[in-house]
């Protein structure tokens, strides 16, 4: 009877081991930290938003634990290919030029292009109207190359390293405008900083397909693609999205 037990308990201990061995692994989640309401860093200190909720429920499909890394946006993908970080989920826009860097998920929200400005401002986004006047978009976005293709000859582009110190410079006056993610822009809006400005004109650009980005060739990618279905299809993505947005945003 002794034996058996010592028996029992060695078998309980090595599932235990391989248990936690299954486990056991560990991913680090990339993201920027300064994009509200999709990733920011709260007053606690904590990377909190849309961006890191929808990782940290996909690491949970995946079974996998999550440590939360931020990076500034200009060096985000060199970051993630000298492997800082396994996989980035920061709004970060599928381009072709960006797919020549890194491996794309499918699409896990869909955004649009729209201008912000004043609301004591008559401000017209033809091309006529904006001549001359100096418009703001973060640096290395879809915006900021949205607006250096198509109105660099009309208007004074100026690109920051944030969208919340293109946000100071607009609230200060010192842009006309700023061209922006739809949904950033919404949320800035609700804010105390934004509450005197609002959207200008139609979106400019309405099929912006934000992805979840990992190293090429890496298969995490399809593991993330599977998760992905998944929370969707459990109803979790629904939930996330209704924390930040009273509208769909997938």
């Amino acid at each position: 009877m002794q034996t058996y037990k010592k028996f029992l308990l060695a078998a309980a201990a090595t599932l235990a081991i391989g248990s936690q061995a299954v486990a056991a692994e560990k991913l680090k989640l990339g993201t920027e930290g300064a994009y509200p309401p999709f990733n920011l860093i709260d007053a606690s200190g904590q990377v909190v938003g849309f961006d890191i909720e929808i990782g940290q429920a996909l690491c949970a499909k995946m079974k996998v634990e999550c440590e939360v890394v931020t990076s500034d946006w200009d060096g985000i993908i060199p970051a993630l290919n000298a492997r800082k970080f396994d996989f980035l989920i920061a709004s970060m826009s599928i381009t072709e030029e960006r797919k020549r860097a890194v491996d794309f998920t499918e699409p896990y929200y869909t955004n649009k292009l729209q201008f912000v400005a004043p609301k004591s401002v008559d401000f017209k986004t033809d091309q006529n109207s904006l001549k001359g006047k100096v418009i703001g978009a973060q640096r290395a976005t879809i915006a900021g190359t949205w607006l250096e293709d198509n109105l660099a000859k009309v208007v004074d582009v100026k690109l920051y390293d944030t969208q919340e110190n293109a946000y100071l410079d607009l609230a200060s006056g010192r842009l006309d405008g700023i061209l922006a993610d739809t949904f950033v822009q919404w949320e800035w809006l609700k804010s105390d900083a934004g509450k005197d400005f609002e959207f200008k004109g139609d979106p400019v650009f309405d099929n912006d397909k934000i992805g979840i980005a990992v190293r090429k060739g890496d298969p995490l990618r399809e593991r993330l693609n599977t998760a992905l279905k998944e929370i969707v299809a459990d109803g979790t993505y629904e939930k996330i999205n209704a924390k930040y947005f009273p509208f769909s945003i997938y």
